[in-house]
């Protein structure tokens, strides 16, 4: 019937209601508001979101962004794949695990979609072994840069241990500062930068490695790559030298994943566009609380994150 899809129990009208409804609110909802089981209301997203994501042309996807997410309390993940061209941004692939597996698939499915892996000259992704194993067999061509947001998460992991540590001689001084010294000095409130020079004053370790992790800042705003990359070697030996265990053992870390850190400054990708993405898929889980299956995970991610047009033509 020309009102309907085959072998579909709703007319086209329905479906594309359903198609712009799903992005905006959690399918469980949408499936009460409109009287129907929500299994009946996801055999609807999944079949336009598999016809949307088989559709694609990937033949122009040359920078890719690489990055996983958790779907159920954490202990279930998706890695989902992006291109990063200021043209496209968004998210093409979508598959289950975090593993170099993952890339393998993604090398598969581009070249099913007009692509070529060895077209693909620019990855972007944290530190992840599995995944730089996943590029190094699988993107050929690709030159690897670790994530900005991603190594300087590890510093302030650094910092907190620091600070997590040093608590349990000043627990006072030290009760509820934790983001004064994850947060930038600009994201800062007027009271919290007051309560945050008081701190400084003090001769405590954290104070030390805070000050390091400023120094850090910078060498993401040094214009030019030989400079940035001498700036960093002396980071490294400050930070080594401040004897402070886990600055050192993040500067190891960066002396161990050196060229993808300084990549940076040729490729200047990141994972920013992911993060963000992620920010997209975050609150559509929240909004579900928690999806019962990878399926529906991933055709979220599509619905809200890929830029699709999935839905049927209502004319």
């Amino acid at each position: 019937m020309p009102w309907a899809r085959e072998r579909s129990d709703f007319t086209l009208l329905f479906e594309a209601m359903v198609m712009a409804m799903a992005k905006e609110m959690p399918v469980r909802a949408l499936a009460g508001l409109v009287g129907e089981e929500d299994k009946r209301i996801w055999r609807i997203v999944h079949h336009y979101v598999d016809q949307a994501v088989e559709a694609q042309n990937l033949a122009e996807t040359e920078q890719v962004g690489i990055d996983d997410t958790s779907f159920r309390r954490g202990q279930d993940y998706v890695t989902v794949f992006c291109d990063l061209d200021p043209s496209e941004r968004r998210a093409v692939f979508v598959t289950e695990g975090r593993d170099a597996q993952t890339v393998e698939q993604f090398a598969g499915f581009l070249e099913a979609h007009g692509g070529d892996p060895d077209r693909i000259t620019e990855v972007s992704q944290d530190m992840s072994a599995a995944y730089l194993a996943g590029v190094r067999d699988h993107l050929d061509n690709a030159q690897v840069t670790f994530d900005r947001y991603h190594v300087k998460q590890k510093l302030s992991e650094a910092i907190d241990t620091v600070r997590r540590a040093e608590a349990k001689q000043h627990k006072e001084l030290l009760k509820n500062t934790r983001y004064l010294w994850l947060k930038r000095p600009d994201n800062l409130t007027e009271k919290q930068l007051d309560w945050l020079d008081e701190l400084l004053q003090q001769p405590l370790e954290t104070v030390r490695a805070y000050e390091q992790a400023l120094k850090f800042d910078d060498f993401y705003e040094l214009e030019d790559p030989a400079g940035a990359e001498e700036y960093l070697r002396r980071w490294v030996s400050e930070a080594k030298a401040s004897e402070l265990e886990p600055l050192v053992a993040f500067a190891e870390m960066l002396e161990a994943h050196w060229s993808g850190v300084i990549r940076w400054h040729q490729s200047r990708v990141s994972n920013g566009l992911l993060e963000g993405l992620n920010s997209l898929i975050q609150a559509a889980k929240r909004r579900a609380r928690g999806y019962r299956s990878a399926r529906n995970y991933k055709a979220m991610i599509y619905l809200v994150a890929g830029k699709l047009q999935p839905g049927p033509a209502v004319t």
